[in-house]
């Protein structure tokens, strides 16, 4: 069941100085002594899981910085179906478009805080501050390169190769919180958005995670967290080369 959108009363126009993952985020490139500024273009939300964050084809008014917990992003059809394309965690902007309407819908897998700037803020923003600007067209390019990655993976990748590089990007794009959780893997989506974003089906998901198990190239299960035994081995695995 989707919830709605809940905002967080009281502005705290000092939480830019004291935010944990600005420099994970757009938000870096904007210095200290403008953060106030920052701050006022936006409002921090607080969201639980399942609340719809963008309906896709719905006007593109607002946009979001998640600053914590993971949103999955979808494109749907007349008929009800759905596609999960990505998962955005923390440092990821989400709304931003040409067009007038959002051309994908969002969720939150998890407990989920974003910063929301409406448009107008926003193009003020990018007006004033062109090194702004800059690190959204960055955030942009590293999107582009992400869907021709998964392109890649739906068009041409077996199902071990592509739950390898799953579970690869989800390793490199955590932020570590403390040394020696490099090899940690963060799962809070449900097997069944897994096997959605992969093209594969719930048992050959399991299968496989199974099986990268009995090889020793991870360990743990989902809900705990999965670590990563031989990031070297996932990575062969994942660019198609494990037994080069």
């Amino acid at each position: 069941m989707r919830r709605r959108l809940v905002i967080n009363g009281g502005e705290d126009m000092h939480r830019c100085l004291v935010c944990e993952i600005r420099d994970q985020s757009v938000c870096r490139a904007i210095d200290d002594d403008d953060l106030v500024v920052l701050a006022k273009s936006s409002k921090q939300l607080s969201l639980p899981p399942n609340t719809t964050l963008i309906e896709e084809g719905s006007s593109a008014t607002a946009f979001f910085n998640v600053t914590a917990g993971t949103v999955k992003l979808f494109k749907s059809l007349p008929d009800g179906r759905r596609q999960i394309t990505g998962f955005a965690d923390v440092g990821h902007f989400l709304g931003l478009t040409n067009a007038g309407t959002y051309s994908f819908g969002a969720e939150t897998v998890d407990t989920v805080q974003v910063c929301r700037f409406m448009r107008p803020q926003l193009e003020t923003l990018l007006a004033d501050y062109p090194q702004f600007e800059r690190r959204l067209l960055a955030e942009v390019t590293d999107e582009l390169a992400e869907a021709q990655e998964q392109m890649l993976l739906l068009g041409r990748k077996t199902a071990r190769e592509r739950v390898a590089s799953f579970l690869l990007a989800r390793m490199i794009h955590r932020p570590c919180q403390t040394t020696g959780e490099e090899n940690r893997v963060s799962l809070p989506m449900t097997r069944v958005d897994i096997a959605d974003y992969l093209g594969l089906t719930i048992e050959t998901v399991s299968r496989t995670i199974s099986a990268l198990r009995r090889d020793h190239i991870i360990t743990g299960t989902d809900h705990h967290g999965i670590r990563v035994l031989s990031p070297s081995r996932l990575r062969g695995l994942a660019s198609g080369q494990e037994n080069a």
